[in-house]
């Protein structure tokens, strides 16, 4: 398995034109949210745990978060558990208002994602790269994480192997 850095340098050469990534920070949580919520039925509440396919991914991909880095993963979990808690509670709506927002969100979310990819001029990573489905919810996390100052020797490792953000959009 790859660690972090490869991960998020992988990741982040597809991600360097400063309005994709802003896009992303609106897209990819609308799809995760999305995903969630779509996953969300069938379910059954036991116990106060609602037992979803959505419950299920959201372990494994805790799990594999938790695996590549502890801070973030931990971070990752609450952010899951959050869209777990909003997928039930749509789980339990009518059909029409829990597929409404799902696919709402995830149309949207997807026609943001190609919009920044217009920016940035290269196409999605996960069409080279499947696992770029899973690293883009953790490159949010981390942009927002280098956005506030926080590890800047994670930062540095993936501008050392992906460039720069550019400064100035399209360049």
């Amino acid at each position: 398995m790859k660690n972090l850095v490869e991960y998020l340098s992988q990741y982040a050469a597809y991600h360097r034109d400063p309005r994709n990534i802003a896009t992303h920070f609106v897209g990819i949580p609308m799809i995760v949210v999305a995903v969630t919520v779509l996953l969300s039925r069938p379910g059954l509440d036991m116990a106060g745990v609602w037992l979803s396919p959505a419950l299920l991914v959201a372990l494994l991909t805790g799990w594999f978060y938790l695996r590549l880095d502890q801070q973030f993963g931990l971070i990752m979990a609450l952010l899951l558990g959050l869209c777990l808690w909003a997928g039930q509670m749509l789980a339990q709506q009518s059909t029409v208002v829990w597929l409404s927002a799902g696919l709402g969100l995830f149309v949207l979310g997807w026609i943001i994602q190609f919009v920044g990819h217009h920016y940035e001029g290269r196409k999605p990573a996960f069409v080279d790269d499947l696992s770029g489905l899973i690293v883009g919810p953790l490159f949010v996390v981390a942009e927002l994480a280098f956005v506030l100052g926080m590890r800047p020797e994670l930062k540095q490792a993936i501008e050392n192997n992906a460039g720069p953000v550019a400064l100035v959009p399209g360049r």
